[in-house]
């Protein structure tokens, strides 16, 4: 007779093997999921079958949309126009270079939606000049990297879709509104950071003030930023669809790339796109096996398990949401964010209702958690990326940036534990 207890161990023992043999994500999801059906007795396609119906929603389609615009529009020349605007802006502060890195970010972020991508773009600009100006590099990285988890809050954010997605019956709109703030007070948190440091190691300020020459940045800079507005206000509206918006994103960023802004040959849309599709292909493939292994756990009634765990040793909100919230982190240092959304949302998100959380305020809270997962080792791809682009060791990088992890994690509690941060705009325009 099958045993349900050793078919839990087997699935979710066997995938922390393969994770800690640093087998691809996908890989451990999905041969996890196969040992365990083999090993209750059930066909071998139930598994495929899972990982279809995980990936065969509509919604998702937005997802690959907002891919590639983000690509498109990393690789068009807006990055470099988006610092020269937030340097007129803000430039001339002490340290003003780190806060221009910071605001460049979160002017980005809201057109690419992808921490990856604004450190992959910006990355390159400001950590060299940052560098020449007499920051640290470590320093200068360890900025870089964690103001580009702002694009993950600020919309579009296709992470915030799959969220949706798997959530149900939760508003895209709603969420993408939710997300607005909490980016905001997460750059506002790394300014004041930024700004404390810039001042105990003397970093330099830049030129004084220029209406003319802010006015002008934002003439050059506004057809990227266009790109929010379409998504957000067609979404929020109602006139879109998420997917819809996202398609509208991909065409505007299209004509600008390549004809507005006009920085790269029209045949390079095909790199582009390819680059893209590579994103896409992983991100579904572990969207797909993720569905698969969270069927699983919800046959071996793991949730029940889990929910009756965390509410076993308390009912109180402070301490359930403290460790939902330390659940996440230890999920996020290890796994890729987009499993994590599909396979951990089912089991914590009812906890999280039981003890009075909106799903909403949730998602924007999972998406910050998860996205100071996304600068930890070992899985941290951005942090991957800023060491490849700074030339410093991960483990000197990671060192540098535990000032930055506190400042992370108590932004990440007040959005945690002050709801209206998060709900008050979702509240007023929906």
């Amino acid at each position: 007779m099958v045993n349900l207890t050793t078919a839990t161990i087997l699935l979710i023992g066997s995938f922390l093997v393969f994770i800690f043999l640093r087998f691809p994500i996908a890989y451990s999801l999905g041969i996890s999921s196969i040992l365990t059906v083999i090993y209750l007795g059930m066909p071998v396609e139930i598994v495929a079958q899972n990982m279809v119906r995980g990936i065969n929603a509509f919604s998702l389609m937005a997802v690959p949309f907002f891919i590639i615009a983000g690509d498109l529009m990393s690789s068009g020349g807006i990055a470099s126009r988006l610092v020269k605007l937030a340097d007129a802006l803000v430039g001339w502060m002490r340290g003003g270079l780190a806060i221009v890195n910071i605001v460049a970010s979160m002017f980005f972020g809201g057109i690419s939606g992808s921490s990856a991508a604004d450190t992959a773009s910006l990355g390159p600009i400001l950590i060299p000049m940052m560098n020449q100006q007499g920051y640290d590099n470590e320093f200068s990285t360890g900025i870089t990297c964690s103001s580009s988890v702002q694009g993950m809050l600020i919309p579009p954010s296709h992470n915030m879709v799959i969220f949706a997605m798997v959530a149900g019956s939760v508003s895209v709109g709603a969420l993408f509104l939710a997300g607005f703030v909490p980016g905001m007070l997460l750059g506002i948190a790394l300014i004041i950071y930024s700004l404390v440091v810039s001042k105990k190691r003397n970093y330099p300020k830049g030129d004084r003030f220029n209406l003319r020459k802010a006015w002008n940045a934002f003439k050059e800079a506004v057809f990227g930023l266009i790109t929010v507005l379409i998504v957000v206000v067609g979404v929020v509206s109602g006139f879109f669809t998420a997917t819809e918006a996202a398609g509208l994103s991909v065409l505007w960023a299209f004509f600008v790339t390549f004809f507005i802004y006009k920085e790269i040959p029209l045949k390079e849309f095909w790199t582009i796109l390819g680059r893209s599709l590579r994103t896409v292909a992983m991100v579904m493939i572990i969207i797909g096996t993720s569905a698969a292994f969270g069927w699983l756990l919800a046959y071996l009634k793991v949730p029940e398990m889990v929910a009756g765990g965390i509410l076993g040793l308390t009912h109180n909100r402070f301490a359930v949401l403290l460790i939902i919230n330390l659940i996440l982190l230890v999920f996020g240092m290890l796994m890729d964010m987009a499993a994590i959304i599909t396979i951990t949302t089912p089991i914590l998100l009812p906890i999280a209702m039981q003890v009075g959380m909106d799903p909403v305020h949730y998602g924007a809270m999972m998406i910050l958690n998860l996205g100071i997962g996304v600068l930890t080792p070992p899985v941290g791809t951005t942090l991957f990326i800023g060491s490849a682009i700074s030339g410093l060791k991960i483990e000197k990088l990671a060192k540098s940036m535990l000032p930055i992890y506190a400042v992370m994690v108590v932004t990440l509690l007040l959005i945690t534990f002050i709801p209206q941060i998060t709900m008050t705009l979702p509240s007023l325009m929906m």
